[in-house]
């Protein structure tokens, strides 16, 4: 049972950056693939970015592409999501989510293909 712990959200202005970690316990953490996903109020929950076990392959989704970077310290059991020039709709609980890593280069995109969430952390953007 891997337990997700998620911090570094806040309120922030537009054009700031934010940086919100997600620590990981229970389990060997080199054995997940790791998402970042959001959910605005209203909205149904999306994903954000993705990596696989390690790292070196990356996702973006294309509402944040350019903005964002998803990087991950498999010897801190942590992942980062680390996002500039914010904007007010980037409002959102923002959740790490952790599953199996199934292959070396795999990723996964969809909510419903991850096992384990955390709490989420809220990220405010004014204008």
């Amino acid at each position: 049972q891997v337990q997700l712990v998620e911090s570094g959200g806040g309120l922030v202005q537009a054009g700031a950056s934010l940086r919100p970690s997600c620590a990981a316990s229970g389990g060997t953490f080199s054995d997940y693939a790791m998402g970042w996903f959001r959910q605005a109020p209203g909205k149904e929950r999306e994903v954000v970015a993705a990596t696989n076990w390690n790292g070196d392959r990356t996702y973006y989704s294309n509402s944040m592409k350019g903005r964002v970077t998803i990087s991950r310290d498999n010897a801190k059991n942590t992942i980062y999501l680390q996002m500039n020039s914010l904007k007010p709709e980037d409002t959102a609980v923002y959740y790490c989510a952790a599953r199996t890593r199934g292959c070396l280069n795999c990723m996964y995109i969809q909510a419903e293909d991850y096992t384990y969430w955390g709490q989420g952390t809220q990220v405010t953007v004014s204008s």
